[in-house]
């Protein structure tokens, strides 16, 4: 029989799109007051490989990925997506009221995710043949691995996962996380 090893802490990334600027600081300044400090932001990047947001979102969507200085542990990731959900719709919400009717009227959307030394996870509340079931609606799904020295896709990754500027940036935010966890360890 295998030992029982808890799971190293993983690093927090957050993917936010939206299409207003000012949007997308309140978004980061949400995530700053839940997670702590950012340590890396990637460049925006125009999401514009799908048309999955342009009906509740509009056009000219951009992205950017952060990352938290703070570690979590694995398994917070499917209530960090169930919070991110919720918060989607507090942010542009002149009166921050969750009372409102959830689902309609968004105008940013947050993907947490988490990277290890061998792979970017990002959580989802969609099913897929690649997605493992977490918990509360939530799965979760191996979106790049880390093989021969970079983070790779794999036939289901996203097209904006595949992007030099954010492979690089990834690849960038696993050299922070291996000096994160080996201090996490000392």
């Amino acid at each position: 029989m295998g030992k029982i090893i808890p799971p190293n802490p993983v690093k927090l990334i957050f993917s936010i799109i939206s299409a207003d600027n000012n949007l997308l600081c309140e978004a980061k300044d949400l995530l700053i007051s839940y997670f702590g400090n950012i340590d890396m932001e990637s460049n925006f990047q125009p999401f514009d490989y799908t048309n999955y947001y342009r009906d509740e979102m509009g056009d000219g969507l951009k992205q950017i990925l952060i990352s938290f200085e703070k570690l979590i542990i694995p398994d917070q990731l499917s209530q960090i997506k169930s919070n991110s959900n919720k918060w989607e719709f507090v942010i542009g919400n002149k009166d921050n009221n969750l009372d409102k009717e959830i689902g309609k009227n968004r105008k940013v959307n947050l993907d947490p995710g988490y990277i290890t030394l061998s792979k970017f996870i990002l959580a989802s509340t969609k099913d897929g043949p690649a997605r493992i079931y977490l918990r509360n609606g939530i799965y979760a799904e191996i979106t790049l691995r880390f093989v021969n020295a970079t983070y790779r896709s794999l036939e289901w990754t996203y097209q904006n996962y595949k992007t030099e500027l954010y492979i690089s940036f990834l690849n960038k935010v696993r050299e922070q996380y291996k000096k994160d966890i080996k201090s996490y360890h000392c």
